[in-house]
């Protein structure tokens, strides 16, 4: 169900080419109208190619790229400066300038070309600041005070304040917070021109027009939410099954035909040959006809089996590849009354045990992550809560996943987890985590995001002795979607104790959350279970 609307933005056989000769686009050609547009795909897909490209930080190496009207950006990646204000991030900083040498009795021209119409901008700035829930922000505060959901919030204000009619927004709530993302969703609902939003968010893309997704080097549109787009995705797969079911049995009905064929041929033949009596210039006219009988047969038949052959191969092209994690992992030994960790927060004591599954939330800056190191630091905190480990068997997944050597193989990365296992064994395992073949060999610094992060959750959940405690530090920021899917699949086969810190209240109601606790204030108190639904 393609979108209707007149095209704004619109490529033409579109190459990218780094100079390394990796192709991040190729012959990509594709319209998207005006709207918000959540634009999805896979880890190196090229999303962020594609919003650069259209930004005019990226020129295509081949192709054309048609953009009308001016285009506002915000990358995945802030790049700020020590010394930047607000306002610098506001993008008004000259114009506050020029406003001020104005009122001070400044005639300079530059001053007055540099202000424009904008007479109003240090009120549109309060406007757009008080909109994005930063009301007690002034232009004037230091980036460097603010969280790092303040300087998303702030830089995405500043594209509502430049009022382009072509917004790109590239993984807006990468790190922000439960209240930050609420704020962001409300300037998303509202927000005019036509919008192009790279994320994995499901909460946001939810609130999108029209869904694209870039795989195998073609963009698809669709006419409505993520949601709606993976139902009609789940349709179209189960009918793409059907269809190669019923192709694969009508080439086996083919080739039993083309079988009972010959049979009856050979059969005439002999026939024909024990007919002896008959005149020699009948017999020859009979077994003239019967060649030109046998000899069509065969060409039908053979006609009908590459038919049915094309049938099974565009009935095939159809169906996208099963990417889900399917793993049996070792029994951790965590039985129900088994007591994992502890958090001690003021006079509170509250207590992880057995194979229970604990979500951590709390604003940015709240210091989960600083209670989550407490565990394996023999130091308790004296200003806040800390945690106590009641078990040696922890297993701990970084934001940024930097404890994998770069300069080693998946094999041996994963070895080092399971030092007494032998090779071909590890190679079995990691082939439930979608890593087979030669990729199994790859050094990790060679890896796309998805392929790293699995190698880092296979090292986790493969090691032994097995992990009894799980510890999850914001796991889903920089995944794509189906790697979001893979981690649930894999963690559906974990039979120990969880604590996930998240932002991402949909990652959070498909892990059977039992125990919601919130970090705020430097006190950690039971929050509200996550809707499953």
């Amino acid at each position: 169900m393609p979108p209707h609307s007149e095209s704004v933005i619109s490529f033409r056989d579109v190459c990218v080419d780094w100079p390394d000769g990796t192709r991040a686009l190729s012959n990509l050609s594709v319209s998207f109208g005006t709207g918000h547009i959540g634009v999805v795909g896979a880890n190196g897909s090229g999303k962020s190619t594609l919003l650069k490209v259209i930004a005019g930080e990226v020129v295509p190496t081949f192709g054309s790229v048609t953009v009308g009207g001016d285009v506002a950006y915000l990358p995945q990646d802030l790049t700020l400066q020590i010394d930047e204000t607000v306002a610098d991030l506001l993008g008004i900083r000259a114009q506050l300038d020029a406003l001020a040498a104005i009122e001070g009795g400044s005639t300079d021209p530059a001053d007055y070309e540099t202000l424009g119409d904008n007479w109003d901008v240090e009120a549109r700035a309060r406007q757009v600041l008080d909109e994005a829930g930063l009301a007690s922000l002034g232009v004037d505060r230091d980036v460097a005070t603010l969280s790092g959901g303040e300087v998303v919030l702030t830089a995405i204000a500043g594209l509502r304040l430049r009022d382009a009619p072509i917004t790109l927004l590239d993984e807006p709530t990468n790190n922000l917070d439960r209240a930050a993302r609420t704020r962001l969703y409300d300037l998303v609902r509202s927000w005019p021109g036509t919008l192009l939003v790279v994320s994995h968010d499901t909460a946001l893309l939810e609130l999108m027009d029209t869904t694209a997704e870039l795989r195998e080097r073609e963009v698809t549109l669709f006419g409505g939410p993520l949601s709606e787009y993976r139902e009609h995705i789940r349709l179209q797969q189960e009918s793409a099954h059907q269809d190669l079911r019923s192709a694969q049995q009508d080439l086996k009905v083919r080739q039993r035909q083309r079988i009972d064929t010959e049979t009856k041929v050979a059969r005439r033949s002999r026939y024909g040959k024990n007919n002896t009596g008959l005149p020699k210039i009948l017999l020859g006219a009979r077994k003239r006809s019967a060649q030109e009988t046998a000899g069509r047969l065969r060409v039908e038949g053979d006609a009908k089996i590459s038919d049915a052959r094309r049938a099974i191969e565009s009935a095939a092209e159809l169906i996208r590849d099963d990417k889900h994690i399917r793993i049996e992992l070792t029994d951790p030994d965590v039985h129900a009354g088994r007591r994992l960790a502890e958090i001690h927060s003021g006079d509170s004591t509250i207590v992880i045990a057995g194979p229970q599954r604990v979500a951590l939330t709390g604003a940015n800056g709240a210091g989960k992550t600083t209670l989550l190191r407490t565990l394996w630091d023999p130091e308790p905190s004296e200003n806040g809560p800390y945690a106590v480990a009641h078990t040696d068997h922890i297993g701990y997944l970084a934001q940024r996943l930097d404890d994998l050597d770069d300069a080693a193989s998946v094999l041996d990365n994963v070895r080092s987890a399971v030092p007494d296992a032998q090779p071909n064994a590890v190679r079995a395992k990691l082939a439930q985590f979608l890593l087979r073949g030669d990729a199994v060999d790859r050094l990790v610094g060679e890896l796309s995001g998805g392929e790293r992060f699995r190698v880092a959750l296979a090292r986790l959940l493969l090691a032994t002795p097995p992990v009894q405690l799980l510890i999850l530090d914001e796991p889903t920021n920089n995944l794509d979607i189906e790697s979001v899917d893979q981690l649930v699949d894999a963690l559906s086969a974990y039979r120990g104790g969880m604590l996930i810190v998240s932002h991402d209240d949909a990652f959070l109601s498909r892990l059977g959350i039992s125990l919601s606790l919130v970090l705020a204030d430097g006190v950690v108190e039971p929050g509200e279970l996550f809707n499953t639904e």
